[in-house]
């Protein structure tokens, strides 16, 4: 399975749903359960996420290349993941 990051903010409202989006896919799609996501706040670990190149968030990478970036909808979502277990 392939590495994932996420940088968010706790009150981000596009981060609130893309945290539910994973919630609903882990429990539709029960070989999305064992993908395990590295959440980065970045409020919290800026000397992390200044490492990365990215301006929105919430923003995924998967192996180090980024993926999405700002907001996103389920069946965007419901990609990425599929990208993680390939």
């Amino acid at each position: 399975m392939k590495a994932v990051k996420l940088f968010y903010q706790e009150r981000c409202p596009f981060c609130k749903k893309a945290l539910r989006y994973i919630e609903e896919l882990k429990e539709e799609y029960p070989e999305f359960q064992p993908i395990e996501i590295e959440m980065i706040e970045e409020t919290q670990h800026p000397d992390i996420a200044d490492q990365y190149d990215y301006y929105y968030v919430p923003t995924f990478y998967v192996d180090g290349v980024k993926v999405h970036e700002a907001g996103i909808f389920k069946n965007e979502m419901e990609a990425l993941l599929r990208k993680v277990i390939e």
